[in-house]
């Protein structure tokens, strides 16, 4: 028997609509990675990215435990003397609240260019509303033409 390995061309993306609104953020996030690598479908292949599409909505209600609003720290450098700075958790949910997820799932996939192209497929809004929604097709009343007579 031989070990399947997929194929660009057998590769089928779907579009996976996820709602953050009360839900742990750690959970939540190895669940969009899941997705986004492809380990959810039979046909994975670690050289290939398998994965589906992924937008997350009310990225701002996620939910986290303990006191990590307060404790939890993302550092970053600028290169220059005296350039290091932190943020923690709290202040980054008031002030870019799509990120916490962003840096959360960017962590759990493969630190290459595969994780990279990965990454790129999802799509993260603070609010329910996002670009290319399904809009609700409600048939707009037809409009009478009226002619006038003099």
């Amino acid at each position: 028997m031989k070990t399947y390995s997929a194929k660009p061309v057998d590769i089928k993306r779907k579009l996976h609509v996820i709602d953050a609104a009360d839900q742990t953020l750690g959970r939540l996030s190895s669940q969009i990675a899941r997705i986004l690598m492809g380990k959810d479908k039979p046909m994975y292949t670690p050289t290939i990215d398998t994965g589906d599409f992924v937008t997350v909505i009310n990225a701002a209600k996620v939910h986290v435990t303990g006191n990590k609003l307060e404790q939890k720290e993302y550092y970053r450098h600028s290169n220059y003397p005296g350039g290091f700075k932190s943020i923690n958790l709290g202040k980054m949910m008031e002030k870019f609240p799509t990120r916490a997820i962003e840096y959360a799932v960017k962590g759990m996939l493969p630190h290459t260019r595969l994780g990279a192209q990965m990454y790129k497929k999802l799509k993260v809004y603070a609010g329910a509303e996002y670009p290319n929604m399904p809009q609700a097709k409600a048939e707009k009343p037809k409009q009478e033409k009226t002619t006038k007579s003099k």
